[in-house]
C-alpha cells in the first residue's frame, strides 16, 4: 500500500512547506491538499525538488458540474489547475462536482456532469492527468449532487475516458453505503485513488467501525498502484502514527 498524507488535514493550520519537512525528516515522502490557488506553489516546487517529495494529488477550482451553464468557466480553472499540476510534477486532480441545482431534474444535471467530463478529456489527455470525480456523504455536504459510489462509477463508464476516474473515499462511502471491499473491487479500474479516515469522527484508521487491514489487503490483491491518501484529523501526534502506518502495511 502506497500511502500520501494529506497536508491539509492531518497538518491542518500549519504552514504547507513546514509540513513537508516534516514528513521527509521522518522519511515519508509523499502528500497531496486541498486548494493549490491560496498555496506559496513556488515555495512548494521548491521543497518538494530539495525533500524529494511526491504531491499525489490536490483540487481543481470548485466550479459546478452539474451547472451546464458554468461549463465553460470549469474550463478555464481547470486549465489554471492542470499547470499547478505540471508545475508541481502532479499527476491527478480531485474535482468535486457541485451542489444539487434547484428547478433543474436530476436526470439532466447527470448529463451535464457526464457532458461536463467529457468535455474535460481533451485538455486532461495532453496534458497527462487524470480528473478524480469525488462522491461525498451528505450529512456533512447536505445539498451536494454525487453521494454514491454506485452513480460515479457509472458516470465514470459512460464517459469512458482514463483520465476521468473515482476518487472513492474510504470514509464517505462507509457513511453513505457501507459493503466497501465488494464495492471497491468490483469497480477498481475506475479508482483512480483512495481516501482514508476513521468512522465516526474522521480520525486515525484505527478508530471507529472501519477495518482497514481488510480494505488495504483487498486493494492490495486487485492489483491498484496508485495512493491512499490519508485524509483525517489527528487525535494523536501524527509523524509516529504514520511511521507506524507505513511499516506495518507498505
Amino acid at each position: 500500500m502506497k500511502f500520501s498524507v494529506c497536508l491539509d488535514a492531518v497538518f491542518h493550520g500549519r504552514d504547507t512547506v513546514e509540513s513537508m519537512k516534516a514528513l521527509a525528516a521522518a522519511g515519508i515522502n509523499t502528500v497531496e491538499f486541498w486548494a493549490w490557488w491560496e498555496k506559496d506553489l513556488s515555495a512548494i516546487q521548491q521543497a518538494r525538488e530539495e525533500l524529494g517529495i511526491n504531491i499525489s494529488a490536490f483540487c481543481t477550482k470548485f466550479v459546478s458540474l452539474v451547472d451546464a451553464g458554468l461549463r465553460q468557466t470549469y474550463l478555464i480553472r481547470l486549465e489554471e489547475s492542470i499547470e499547478a499540476a505540471r508545475k508541481l510534477g502532479c499527476a491527478k486532480l480531485i474535482t468535486q462536482v457541485g451542489n444539487t441545482l434547484e428547478g433543474t431534474t436530476k436526470e439532466r444535471q447527470r448529463q451535464n456532469l457526464i457532458e461536463g467530463l467529457a468535455a474535460c478529456v481533451p485538455l486532461l489527455s495532453d496534458a497527462g492527468v487524470t480528473l478524480l470525480v469525488e462522491p461525498i456523504n451528505t450529512k456533512e455536504a447536505k445539498d451536494y449532487f454525487l453521494y454514491s459510489s454506485e452513480e460515479a462509477f457509472d458516470i465514470v463508464g459512460e464517459v469512458g475516458s482514463s483520465f476521468v476516474k473515482v476518487l472513492f473515499d474510504i470514509y464517505h462511502q462507509q457513511i453513505m453505503e457501507g459493503d466497501l471491499i465488494t464495492r471497491i473491487t468490483e469497480n477498481i479500474g475506475k479508482i483512480g485513488h483512495f481516501h482514508a479516515a476513521g468512522n465516526p469522527g474522521r480520525h486515525e484508521l484505527h478508530t471507529g467501525e472501519i477495518y482497514y487491514p481488510d480494505i488495504f489487503k483487498a486493494i492490495d490483491q486487485s492489483g491498484f498502484d496508485g495512493y491512499m491518501g490519508l485524509e483525517y484529523f489527528p487525535l494523536e501526534p501524527p509523524l509516529p502514527y504514520l511511521q507506524n502506518l507505513a511499516q506495518k502495511f507498505s
